[in-house]
């Protein structure tokens, strides 16, 4: 078998790659039916010299390949067909930007494997680069809180080589007795909690949070039963939330008083309410001033993520007086860092982690003659979707 990684080609490059050096090699050591090559690209975070190094094959052509490995969606003029291909397609939830992607996939007769589609039986995810997003995006809240406070300075993460630089560059720095809250339970939460406690930021309860005071930096973790309430009072009850989220409503607003920053880490959807109104920004008890979006939902659990922002420009302004857009780190804004690809911040930390993961759980399913993780993160195949993935003909047709 002929795997080939890819060259990335969405604008501006991903610098992440599918596998690194060492696991390429690792993975050839492991099954020696499988030869690698790597399509040479100036921008991925490991070098073609680093790959010829290792071993690898480095070649301008990679249709040579029968199975590519990608990282973000591939224009159409990329895509070569009859292959199988691995990337983050970002379809699955019927994104408009990505339909003429998946047209092009099914008429290619391409079989499309998409990282974010491969579950455990219990229906966890096997990758992802949630965990770096959430200790990046964390590092971010904090270093745009001490542009707002004017108490600290801390250079971007995407100058840290690697994440115990960035711990370094986060350790130096007093920054005093913020309160923050941080939201969410999956892995870009664990990601921020990582970094926080690396910190030896003091975590507290919600009930600390909201009735005591500190003379040093201390932070609250809240999950989906502190940050929802049924409607009608029900008690909590988490099978019952994931599948009725349009009866519940924001219990949130108990923490807008007593918070400076708050790190965003909800998976959120179109039927769960945001964690405030916009109007609520304009009240004199809205104390956030701070907010690392790191779920980056437009218009969705923060209201005032009015879009996504890149790495050389991570912060809006929400201007709390006018109830409209401003520059950030104005006197009445309310500053909201919420870029979309905050792992590409460290990318040779997350490559490696994803790179793992995909060497010792996803590739040996792939090699077996049948595997239901694989078979059920298929969208598409022989020219048409997946039974899994009929659902999506109306966002195919249209």
């Amino acid at each position: 078998m002929k795997i080939g990684i890819i060259k990335e080609h969405k604008v501006p490059a991903d610098t992440r790659v599918a596998l690194t050096p060492v696991q390429c090699t690792a993975l050839m050591n492991r099954f020696p039916e499988v030869k690698i090559y790597v399509e040479s690209s100036p921008d991925r975070c490991f070098s073609d010299e680093e790959y010829i190094a290792a071993g690898i094959e480095v070649v301008q052509d990679i249709s040579v390949a029968d199975v590519l490995l990608g990282i973000k969606e591939i224009p159409p003029a990329y895509l070569i067909a009859n292959k199988t291909y691995f990337f983050f397609s970002h379809t699955i939830k019927k994104q408009p930007a990505n339909r003429e992607i998946l047209k092009d996939i099914i008429s290619k007769k391409i079989k499309l494997i998409d990282y974010e589609t491969l579950r455990w039986e219990n229906g966890q995810r096997v990758l992802g680069f949630g965990r770096f997003a959430g200790i990046v995006g964390s590092y971010n809240g904090l270093r745009t809180w001490g542009i707002k406070s004017k108490k600290f300075e801390l250079k971007s993460a995407w100058q840290c080589e690697d994440y115990r630089e960035l711990l370094q560059e986060a350790g130096k720095v007093d920054i005093g007795n913020i309160r923050m809250v941080l939201t969410g339970g999956g892995r870009v939460a664990n990601g921020a909690l990582d970094f926080l406690r690396n910190l030896r930021i003091r975590e507290i309860t919600p009930y600390q949070f909201l009735h005591r005071q500190y003379d040093e930096p201390v932070f609250v973790h809240l999950n989906s039963p502190e940050i929802y309430r049924h409607r009608e009072g029900m008690i909590w009850n988490t099978e019952y939330f994931y599948s009725h989220h349009k009866e519940f409503e924001s219990s949130f607003s108990d923490f807008l008083p007593v918070t400076d920053l708050l790190i965003n880490g909800v998976f959120w959807t179109a039927d769960l309410p945001a964690l405030f109104k916009k109007e609520d920004t304009g009240k004199p008890e809205f104390k956030i001033r701070v907010i690392a979006d790191i779920s980056c939902d437009v218009d969705g659990s923060v209201p005032i993520t009015y879009k996504a922002t890149s790495i050389q420009d991570p912060v809006i302004g929400w201007d709390r007086k006018t109830q409209q857009t401003c520059l950030p780190f104005t006197e009445n804004s309310i500053d909201v860092m919420a870029v979309s690809n905050l792992p590409n911040e460290l990318p040779c930390d997350a490559s490696e982690e994803f790179g793992e993961n995909l060497l010792h759980y996803v590739f040996p399913e792939f090699l077996k003659p049948e595997s239901r993780m694989i078979l059920e993160a298929t969208i598409t195949g022989n020219g048409e979707l997946m039974p899994h993935y009929q659902y999506l003909e109306d966002y195919i047709s249209t």
